[in-house]
């Protein structure tokens, strides 16, 4: 039986929480639009614009260490490259990202907000054709919800998926069926994809996206019941097409 789609999301900004989407047009050999196109340093980073190359994540602000991004929620309009910034579901910022004055907002309330982890001024950064992604590779990640359901039941609690900050989630396979994918091609309603490998995952997950809450050990438990530390996998787009909620998953 093959998996179904049940979950698309993008970041736009690195370290900030998801954008759901009920679609996207994909392209082969990139990522998904506008995924990870901006970041936001703590303070100077070896982060060259005018030559970009991965540099350290923890050269930018993010989940992994500054769980207080998760009280902010971020809104982000595609077609003006507005990022709004919402606090308990109030606004509390709003900018352009494609304009240094845009920036220069959300920048001002990073600066206040996150004053006590700062190692100096925050800044918004990008490069075009650039994707701040932690492989330094155009990629997508899947998340298999069966896989999910399997660590909740050795964790005896409920995970949000969400804490692997996935680009597709998928249902209706096996748990652990995603790593016999590798090295193969896989179909997802119109699109191919190329399974490069597991996904290792890093404390980031141990904090709860939605109240920021660092509030388990994830790398622990996958280490103590199975041996390693991996979940989910990255893909490479190996064709154009448009992807959406529903759309079925057939397998190598």
């Amino acid at each position: 039986m093959p998996g179904l789609v049940t979950g698309l999301f993008r970041y736009p900004v690195k370290g900030l929480s998801a954008e759901p989407l009920s679609r996207v047009a994909l392209r082969a050999g990139e990522t998904f639009p506008f995924d990870r196109v901006w970041a936001i340093e703590n303070g100077p980073s070896r982060f060259d614009p005018a030559d970009p190359k991965p540099v350290p994540d923890i050269s930018f602000l993010i989940l992994m260490r500054d769980e207080r991004l998760a009280a902010i929620e971020a809104r982000f309009e595609e077609e003006t490259q507005r990022l709004t910034l919402l606090r308990g579901g109030r606004q509390v910022a709003s900018g352009i990202l494609s304009s240094q004055s845009g920036r220069q907002i959300i920048e001002q309330f990073f600066a206040a907000f996150m004053a006590e982890s700062l190692r100096g001024r925050p800044k918004i950064v990008s490069a075009p054709g650039h994707t701040f992604i932690e492989t330094g590779d155009k990629v997508a990640h899947i998340v298999n919800l069966a896989t999910v359901r399997e660590l909740e039941r050795v964790a005896e609690r409920p995970i949000d998926p969400m804490r692997f900050r996935p680009n597709i989630i998928v249902d209706g396979i096996e748990p652990w069926a995603e790593f016999d994918w590798i090295g193969k091609e896989i179909s997802i309603g119109p699109i191919s994809f190329h399974v490069l490998e597991k996904a290792a995952r890093c404390a980031a997950t141990n904090v709860d996206p939605k109240t920021g809450a660092r509030d388990m050990d994830i790398p622990a438990t996958l280490r103590r019941k199975w041996g390693h530390i991996d979940f989910g996998v990255y893909v490479k787009i190996a064709s154009d097409g448009e992807l959406s909620l529903g759309d079925a998953l057939t397998p190598p």
